[in-house]
């Protein structure tokens, strides 16, 4: 039961990921539209030019990846910060995401739990070499 839990939390974020990733690319949904404060960081991040073309190409092959169970812990690794600052913008910026962010977040996390023994030696304080 866990695991199947656990690979249905692959796919749905996996699909989710990918959704809104490409949604940055082709826009097919409309953006909500941010509070004063939420709408002036998102402008400066997209004043950058790179942030945001970045950000949904890494979105679409995170989820890429989980969809295919490839890379799986990698795409969680890179998925991480990603995730905190999507929690981070959604309780301090614009409130009204953050049942989405947190299960942005709580994905990220519960996949990279399941997995911990692939993580140990990242998170060795000595390597092993």
């Amino acid at each position: 039961m866990k695991e199947k839990f656990f690979v249905a939390l692959r796919i749905l974020f996996g699909l989710m990921l990918v959704t809104f990733g490409l949604n940055g690319f082709l826009q097919f949904m409309p953006m909500p539209t941010p509070p004063p404060e939420g709408a002036a960081y998102l402008g400066a991040l997209a004043g950058t030019g790179y942030f945001f073309p970045v950000l949904k190409a890494t979105e679409v092959l995170v989820g890429a990846a989980l969809l295919s169970n490839r890379f799986v812990a990698l795409a969680l690794v890179v998925m991480a910060p990603v995730s905190i600052h999507i929690l981070l913008y959604h309780i301090f910026l614009d409130t009204s995401g953050l049942i989405m962010a947190l299960f942005v977040f709580g994905a990220n996390l519960g996949l990279g739990l399941c997995r911990l023994s692939v993580y140990r030696s990242l998170l060795s304080p000595k390597p092993n070499i």
